[in-house]
């Protein structure tokens, strides 16, 4: 059921009122919307307000608008929304599905990595050792060595997961290195974990990538699980 709408931003509010709809099943994906007049009537704001929620709803991907047919339910969440939401996520929580994107993506690198897919991790690996007293460029190397690990496996599926858990990984990344009581990954894992991936040890590089981030990953345990 559709809340009309009282007061603030008449769009933003429409926005929120259609994408809760949406993600709560009141359209399936696939469904029709009603036309713009009967949408209009039940949140109570005017055609041009709903015809804009509509338009920003379709840009983000939720809503597909067909010409002299209709708007259809494309997909039930907004990308931009599920990014807030992983961003709300405990560490924990954001770790352990890094650790599975990685791990997977370790393993298809080794198999199947190029010269310059070594190339690229090599320079941002040494780029990353040269930065250890510049935190800030640490962390940036670091972001950019895994990036190119992860472009390695040649997988596009998992590559374009990878960049859209991002904003995530880099929190991380950013959490570990700041967080005295975190174990980070030393510039040593991580060359010891390319080098995996330059002999193809897929077995060995997938163990690695899980062994980088393990230690924060149990410390974060034993921190949640004191009283």
């Amino acid at each position: 059921m559709l809340e009309r709408i009282q007061k603030g931003s008449l769009v933003e509010t429409a926005i929120e009122s259609l994408r809760h709809a949406i993600e709560t099943g009141h359209w399936p994906v696939g469904g029709k919307l009603p036309v713009e007049s009967d949408l209009s009537d039940a949140l109570g704001v005017s055609r041009n307000t709903v015809r804009e929620a509509v338009r920003v709803l379709a840009h983000v991907g939720m809503l597909e608008t067909r010409q002299g047919d209709g708007t259809y339910v494309r997909a039930t969440r907004d990308a931009g929304e599920t990014l807030k939401r992983i961003a709300r996520t405990q560490l924990k929580d954001q770790l352990e599905v890094r650790i599975m994107l990685e791990t997977e993506a370790a393993k298809l690198a080794a198999q199947r990595r190029n010269e310059e897919d070594l190339r690229t991790m090599t320079a941002a690996l040494d780029a990353r050792g040269k930065a250890d007293t510049d935190l800030q460029a640490r962390i940036r190397h670091d972001e950019s060595f895994h990036h190119a690990l992860v472009a390695a496996s040649h997988n596009s599926a998992l590559a374009e997961l990878y960049d859209y858990f991002s904003h995530a990984i880099t929190q991380t990344i950013e959490r570990t290195e700041h967080d005295a009581d975190l174990p980070e990954p030393s510039q040593e894992d991580h060359e010891l974990l390319l080098a995996a991936v330059r002999r193809q040890d897929s077995v060995k590089a997938e163990k690695l990538a899980r062994d980088l981030l393990a230690p924060s990953l149990e410390a974060l345990g034993k921190r949640g699980s004191k009283p």
